[in-house]
């Protein structure tokens, strides 16, 4: 999402969007490098690997099908996204299909 909101992303624009310390995205950030999920240059600037960016939008549909539907149920919209935020990490694939399917009738959903 913050790669949408400006041109490049950097460890620290992670740390600060997610409110997690230096040291912890740096971890992660090794971790994701070394699971070939991203890529970083010599500036620090991050980049996603296909792959990454494969589960990067499938996470992104979630998070934003899950919130939509929260909100449409009347749940307060920063609640919505916290408990989105929660869910699309805990869903299998089979149930996030069934709510998809519920929610859409079938039809795709708008980009």
């Amino acid at each position: 999402m913050l790669a949408k909101e400006q041109p490049y992303v950097r460890s620290i624009d992670i740390a600060t969007e997610l409110g997690f310390s230096k040291p912890s995205v740096s971890v992660a950030m090794k971790n994701l490098r070394q699971n070939g999920y991203v890529q970083m240059d010599d500036q620090g600037h991050i980049t996603l690997t296909p792959s990454g960016q494969a589960i990067a939008d499938t996470m992104y549909e979630r998070h934003t099908l899950l919130s939509n539907w929260l909100i449409y149920l009347g749940v307060d919209p920063r609640t919505a996204a916290e408990d989105a935020c929660r869910m699309e990490h805990t869903l299998s694939a089979e149930s996030f299909d069934a709510i998809k399917r519920h929610i859409t009738h079938g039809h795709e959903l708008p980009d």
